[in-house]
């Protein structure tokens, strides 16, 4: 039987992964409206369906079915965070093979996910839910300041603050209670400060088994939290990294992760390692790259033949076992702190030209409007680099960032552009 897989959202460049890596496979993509235009190469697949955003996930769970009664699927997938939810209920009233919808939840909903790493001895990191004002006054007078005030569901380091001050309270819930990257707005979320350094923790899991594959270190900027650089591997003792690779996977049992890429984010705290939040996806900010440029391990491709099926596990281990040159892969973003509309981008080739730079590429248009550094989406560029050591690629891929030079429009107090 030739496989027929449908892939609940875009799938960026995985619908035509599928098809090349399972030559004769049939994919139909399920999105939502206002992302059809991202669907690449639309006529290349069986069929591209479209919802509403603010149709009933039942609407979604029928008209899968209905397609499923004229045309069966064999597999189902996902790779973005936006439709995880909509997927596992679908995959659930097909009988088809995809994280349950409980695993979402929790991953999704972080007041959850933390109550459960709490119930199983995994992560003792307080957090709580917040109504309202008061309730996250409550949440201070209790744990005490500094804390982290979020939404409960978010992605791409929108809407989060650090705040140390009681007079930050209502701006930093405010900033909370927002709908942000397209995920459905589930409330404010209040948790203990963690200090020391962070890192994102890729692994992939078959079976229930979990293989840590790279430990990326993270630069992020105090205020906002939204990260600036990433650099893999990280510099970590042997016994740090033994520390890391279980946590991680204590992290991942409890939650029910049973299969397919993770992105975890941690903190190294003097009590050891504590999650700050995990997602059953791979990472963004360009980090498979770097983990494929550092270790050999395609993460996209191991999640491409999950999805159809294929055990990846031991393929996985083989790469990390081979003997390789020690090589680090670092990113550095660009942002800009004066607001205005980008008008122009110089030097782009002189950056790439640096020792040790692999790329450069633009996150804005001109034309954009751009400045102050809210959410991911607020970076304007990025370079990445490959270097024998973490500090030298670091420092290469900020290099490039740094040599960039923008030309901005920006208006007067009249109004005037100038």
């Amino acid at each position: 039987m030739s496989e027929h897989v449908l892939i609940v959202g875009t799938g960026r460049d995985f619908p035509a992964r599928i098809r090349a890596i399972h030559p004769g496979a049939r994919t139909t993509v399920f999105c939502r409206l206002d992302s059809v235009g991202r669907v690449r190469t639309p006529g290349e697949n069986a069929r591209v369906l479209g919802l509403r955003d603010d149709a009933p996930e039942q609407e979604w769970v029928d008209l899968a079915a209905a397609v499923h009664a004229r045309d069966p699927f064999t597999r189902i997938g996902t790779f973005g965070e936006r439709n995880q939810s909509h997927y596992a209920r679908i995959a659930e009233a097909l009988g088809l093979t995809a994280h349950s919808p409980n695993t979402v939840h929790l991953v999704h909903d972080k007041q959850a996910m933390r109550a459960r790493l709490s119930e199983a001895g995994v992560d003792s990191t307080a957090g709580a839910r917040a109504a309202d004002l008061d309730a996250l006054r409550a949440f201070v007078h209790r744990y005490g300041l500094p804390c982290v005030v979020k939404p409960v569901s978010n992605s791409g380091s929108a809407g989060i603050t650090k705040v140390t001050s009681e007079t930050e309270l209502a701006g930093a819930f405010a900033r909370a209670n927002d709908s942000y990257e397209g995920l459905a707005h589930a409330g404010v979320l209040a948790e203990e400060f963690l200090d020391g350094p962070q890192f994102s923790v890729e692994a992939v899991s078959e079976a229930g088994e979990h293989q840590v594959v790279a430990i990326t270190a993270k630069f992020s900027d105090p205020a906002s939290f939204v990260e600036l650089g990433h650099v893999t591997p990280a510099r970590l003792t042997d016994e740090v990294r033994n520390e890391v690779h279980a946590h991680v996977g204590a992290v991942l049992d409890a939650l029910g992760v049973e299969f397919g890429p993770t992105h975890s984010e941690i903190c190294l705290t003097e009590k050891g390692p504590r999650l700050i939040e995990t997602h059953v996806r791979m990472g963004g900010d360009e980090i498979p790259a770097l983990v494929q440029d550092a270790t050999g391990v395609d993460v996209d491709d191991c999640a491409a033949r999950q999805t159809l099926g294929e055990s990846i596990l031991p393929g996985v281990r083989a790469t990390l076992a081979e003997e390789r040159p020690a090589r680090c892969s670092a990113i550095w973003f660009a942002a800009l702190e004066v607001t205005g509309r980008l008008d122009h981008v110089g030097r782009l080739d002189e950056a790439r030209s640096l020792p040790g730079v692999t790329e450069v590429r633009l996150l804005a248009k001109p034309g954009a409007e751009v400045g102050g550094l809210n959410s991911s989406d607020s970076r304007v560029a990025f370079a990445r680099a490959l270097a024998d050591t973490p500090e030298e690629a670091a420092h290469a891929a900020r290099a490039a960032v740094e040599h960039l030079e923008f030309t901005l429009k920006v208006s007067t107090h009249r109004g005037q552009a100038i």
